[in-house]
């Protein structure tokens, strides 16, 4: 197709057998259109046999497309266009859905068309899954810390793009060389100001994480959130906070989306979609059975899940799937943190109690920037899955506080708070947290959920209250288990590395960087689990309004 400004952008096409037209699915993406996102869905051809006309842009500047790429910033503009493109196509009945991850879950809800022309410029339904609209705390940063590693990683990622579209083969070597060996994490951002200076991703690395000025909230037309929604995320991926948000702003402008939360990671669903998605544009764009394809009615368990307000969640530690009523008040349980002020040296010393009334220490905590805590699993990691962190909650520099063993099962559903005072000896620190089950035997903790907290500047020397939001989660402990609250002073490579010194963290262990004793203070400190539907207080997490 060929945009207003002349720049033509390329698509692959997959049909349905037999003769059109056909109800067209639409995934513009930035990575190639052959590639069509299969590493979490189906091929196209897979719903092209199911009776849908299946288009694949190369948005602007990428793969075989035209024009220069600018990251979401161009895409509310060719989105509109695109979906005029396609729904004049002579293949396609004029029913238009949406779909795609991560970037290409965001391009479906970047659309500049006319809400008083919704009909011609927005799609009929949409299945945007992984993203977010807030580019600071859905894309770049959690706590006031920087991805770090993930967000370099996906940076260097669209340079090495960026470098081969202009032919520049040492440049792509070089980034890839660097992400190969795990150089990425030291020298990543200089390769990034070198070989792609503009880039999008280099410009989240510059901005301050917890300043929303500056950074851009996308917002789509009510119109759009009130359209058929099916609301795809994971609790081991980093867009779920961005998810939740889609899910209540839908809400808010009187719209039914249909939500799955499963125990995915970004890239690994384990086949979690396609019949869900297949039910969810049936349902919305209509189909029928294609000569000599494969025009199944829906599955009644899939109809069902995707039916519009219908909610599926998966248990990550039983792998069941089940609903919750989307009842944002209420409390959930909680727990005190208790301890003499070995927490750290010993432990099995720190406790979660559900009455107050334990030791309230102080603990301490020395952050040595030669021999950082590594970060490990969680949303953050590459290894984004339930794992064992017995060996880190060893360590002389973690804090742990466990409960007693459970009488019966007991499944965790929201977002696990963290509230105790925190000061510190230097103009910054991190405090890092983890959420484990530990087993009957007490010899493994398999961590549940992971969340950060970046301090910096004079308020770090203040003992302050400080609000730490993990992860979301869904899991169930079994009868003998014990819950555990880990607190460590980093997470490296998932955060960089704070030097103490009052600057912005951008890198790994350096020589300058200070020694960080971190007092935390336990009279009034506690763990306990919101109800998943809480809305975030002013458009940002706790986490970082109580910087």
């Amino acid at each position: 197709m060929r945009c207003a400004d002349g720049v033509r952008l390329a698509a692959r096409l997959w049909r349905p057998p037999g003769s059109g037209p056909w109800p067209a699915l639409l995934m513009r993406q930035p990575y190639g259109s052959a590639l069509a996102s299969t590493i979490t869905y189906a091929h196209p051809r897979w719903y092209a046999e199911r009776g849908f006309l299946v288009v694949v842009q190369d948005v602007r500047g990428r793969g075989e497309s035209e024009g220069t790429f600018g990251g979401f910033a161009q895409e509310a503009a060719d989105g509109a266009e695109t979906v005029r493109w396609v729904r004049h196509l002579p293949e396609c009945n004029g029913r238009l859905g949406t779909y795609g991850f991560s970037y290409q879950g965001l391009t479906q809800l970047l659309n500049a068309g006319d809400p008083r022309a919704a009909e011609a410029s927005f799609p009929d339904a949409l299945a945007p899954a992984m993203c977010g609209l807030d580019e600071r705390l859905d894309w770049a940063s959690e706590g006031g810390a920087h991805w770090w590693a993930l967000g370099l990683g996906w940076a260097l990622q669209l340079a090495a793009q960026g470098a081969r579209r202009r032919d520049d083969l040492q440049a792509w070597q070089a980034l890839r060389r660097s992400l190969e060996t795990g150089d990425y994490l030291l020298e990543g951002f200089a390769l990034l100001e070198r070989h792609d200076p503009e880039g999008m991703g280099l410009a989240w690395l510059r901005a301050n994480p917890r300043d929303p000025a500056g950074w851009r909230v996308h917002t789509p037309s009510p119109v759009l959130l009130r359209r058929p929604l099916l609301l795809i995320g994971g609790w081991h991926d980093p867009h779920l906070r961005g998810v939740l948000d889609l899910w209540r702003r839908a809400r808010a402008a009187g719209g039914e989306p249909a939500l799955r939360i499963g125990a995915w990671s970004h890239l690994q669903w384990r086949g979690g979609v396609d019949r869900h998605q297949l039910a969810f544009f049936q349902r919305h764009l209509g189909v029928a059975a294609p000569p000599g394809g494969h025009g199944e009615e829906p599955e009644e368990g899939a109809a069902r899940d995707i039916a519009p307000g219908a909610i599926g969640l998966q248990d990550a530690t039983t792998g069941a799937w089940f609903t919750e009523a989307p009842a944002p008040g209420g409390a959930g349980p909680r727990w005190h943190l208790a301890s003499d002020g070995r927490a750290a040296i010993q432990r099995e010393e720190g406790r979660l109690c559900r009455d107050a009334g334990g030791p309230v220490g102080p603990v301490v905590l020395v952050h040595d920037p030669w021999r950082p805590v590594p970060g490990r699993g969680g949303h953050l990691g590459g290894e984004s899955r339930l794992l064992d962190r017995a060996d880190l909650d060893a360590r002389g520099d973690v804090a742990c506080f466990t409960s007693a063993p459970l009488e019966r099962s007991q499944r965790l559903v929201g977002w696990p708070v963290v509230r105790l005072g925190v000061e510190a000896d230097q103009p910054g620190f991190d405090l890092c947290a983890a959420l484990s089950a530990v087993s009957a035997e007490g010899e493994a903790a398999l961590q549940l959920c992971t969340g950060v907290l970046r301090v910096v500047g004079r308020e770090a020397r203040r003992p302050l209250e400080r609000i730490l939001r993990l992860q979301p989660l869904a899991a169930t402990l079994r009868a003998g288990e014990r819950l555990r609250l880990s607190l460590a002073p980093a997470a490296w490579p998932q955060v960089a590395v704070n030097g103490g010194d009052g600057e912005e963290p951008r890198g790994g262990p350096a020589a300058r960087q200070r020694e960080i004793t971190l007092t935390l203070l336990l009279d009034s400190a506690r763990l306990e689990i919101t109800p998943l539907w809480s809305p975030l207080s002013d458009g940002a997490p706790p986490d970082v309004a109580a910087n």
